[in-house]
Order: structure tokens, then sequence, then C-alpha cells
């Protein structure tokens, strides 16, 4: 009911551009009366539905809302049961709306077919530059199509792929898409079971990429060969300013190379290397480089059993 008349309120208020409507139960019902306020509307660009329970029969009313919608830039949806279906509807969203700038859907189960057709969308939208897929259970396929995406879009500069199962293949594509791609300046790829192969691909990548700014590789057992890869990345990259490594098991010797690494780089401000067993020889090695770089401002070592030494 409360959704319901915040919806009438929509249709007739001409000032309000922002409606943060995150954890409110509004159910199916609720997310069909804001679709009709949204055909209706003219003056909304921010719009939060964030945990909401909308499921399948109110995101299938809003994507067509969207598609009739022309002032929204900024839509999270994350959190509404969307499955594959919903994922398909709003990808034919993106393929009409020319407004949209910030797109969020974390939290919800697109599957590989719902990231499939998204996919497709960003080949043909020219507007988003933010999207965050975080846990859809995009899996090895939606992965690679989406790697696929990047080489042909040209506006996406945040990608959030965190906890989607790409596994090492899946980081393989997406590390030669960034080989290509000249506009994503921030990708979140945490927990994604990369291993040996992705890792090795990625740190590649970096060594050829030169518009990413951010990349999060958190809980990827990575490993201590990997560290080394990302640590000669470094030493040729020159605009990542940001990198996660936690809980990656690089051990001292994975330690010892990043520090090497920071001797060189001259870009790098924000460095974490949370839970990797760096142990005291990893954190001498890396207390020496900070006598020697004067660019990195924030370093976490938390959890690293340093010891008095370190």
């Amino acid at each position: 009911e409360g959704g319901k008349s915040l919806a009438d309120a929509l249709c007739k208020n001409s000032t309000l551009t922002s409606l943060d409507l995150s954890v409110n139960e509004l159910g199916s019902g609720g997310g069909k009366a804001l679709a009709d306020a949204l055909c209706k509307n003219s003056t909304l660009t921010s719009l939060n539905l964030f945990s909401n329970n909308l499921g399948s029969e109110g995101g299938k009313a809003l994507a067509d809302a969207f598609c009739k919608n022309s002032t929204l830039a900024s839509l999270d949806l994350g959190s509404n049961d969307l499955g594959s279906k919903e994922g398909k509807a709003l990808a034919n969203v993106l393929c009409k709306n020319s407004t949209l700038t910030s797109l969020n859907l974390r939290y919800n189960e697109l599957g590989s077919e719902g990231g499939k057709a998204l996919t497709d969308a960003l080949s043909k939208n020219s507007t988003l530059t933010s999207l965050n897929l975080r846990v859809n259970n995009l899996g090895l396929e939606g992965g690679k199509v989406l790697a696929d995406a990047l080489c042909n879009n040209f506006t996406l500069t945040s990608l959030n792929l965190d906890s989607n199962k790409l596994g090492s293949e899946g980081g393989k594509a997406l590390a030669d898409a960034l080989c290509k791609n000249s506009t994503l300046t921030s990708l979140n790829i945490d927990t994604n079971e990369l291993g040996s192969e992705g890792g090795k691909a990625l740190a590649n990548a970096l060594c050829k990429n030169s518009t990413l700014t951010s990349l999060n590789l958190d809980c990827n057992n990575l490993g201590s060969e990997e560290g080394k890869a990302l640590a000669d990345a470094l030493c040729k990259n020159s605009t990542l300013t940001s990198l996660n490594l936690d809980f990656n098991n690089l051990r001292s010797e994975g330690g010892k190379v990043l520090a090497d690494a920071l001797c060189k780089n001259s870009t790098l401000t924000s460095l974490s290397l949370y839970y990797n067993f760096l142990g005291s020889e990893g954190g001498k090695a890396l207390a020496d480089a900070l006598c020697k770089n004067s660019k990195l401002k924030e370093l976490n070592l938390r959890d690293n059993n340093l010891e008095s030494e370190g």
C-alpha cells in the first residue's frame, strides 16, 4: 500500500529527482505501481529499489516502464529475485533506453542466459557507464560473452563481476578483452576461482592495457607465481592506481617481488594484501620498498604473520 501511494505521488510530482526505497518489502504489486508511475514521471533521475522482493512480475513491469522513461539515469534493482527472464527483459531496455548510465543488479539470479542477453545489449547501448552484476551465477559462459562485449563496447567504465564462478577460462577471456578495451577504468573480479592461468593472463593484460585504474582480484587462489607475474606487470603498467590481492596465498616470495615492483612503479596509490601469509621476510621487503616508493598512500598488510621482524 505504501509503495502504491508513493507511485501515485510520483505521477503528480514534478520536482523529485532522487528516490531511495531500498529494503521496503514492496513486492510485485508495489513494483507494478512504480512501473506505471515511471511511464508518466519526467523528473526522476535516480531510483534505488534494492531488496524489495519485486520478483518476476515486478521486474518485468519495471523493465517495460524503463523502455518508455526518458529521464532515469541511475537504477538499483539489486537483491530482488530477478532471474534469466528478467535479465533478458532488462537487456531489451538497454537496447532502447538512451538515458541510463548506471545499472546495479547485484545479488540476483540472472545466470548465464541473462548474462548473455545483457552482453548483446552492451554491444548496442552507448550510454551505460557502470554495471554491477555481483553474485549472479553468470558462470564461465556468461563471463566469456561479457568479455566479448567489452571488445566492442566503448562507454562502460566500471564493471563488477564479483562472485560469479567465472573460473580460469573466464579470467583468460576477460584478460584478452582488457588488451583490446580502451574505456574500462574499474574492474572487480573478486572471488571467481581464476587460479594460476587466469591470474597470469590478467598480469599479461596489465602490461598492455593503458586505461584501467582499479583492479580487484581478492580471493582468487593466485599463489606466489601469479604474484610474481603481477609484480612484473606493475613494473610496466603506468595507469593502475588501486590493486586488491587479498586472500591469495602470495606468501613471502610474492611479497618480495611485489616489494621490488613498488620500487619501480610510480602510479599505484593503494595496495591491499590482507591475509596472504607474507611472513617476516615479505614484511621486511615491503618495509624497505616503502622507503623508496613515494606514491603509495594506502597499504593493507592485516593478518600476514609479520612478527616482530616484519
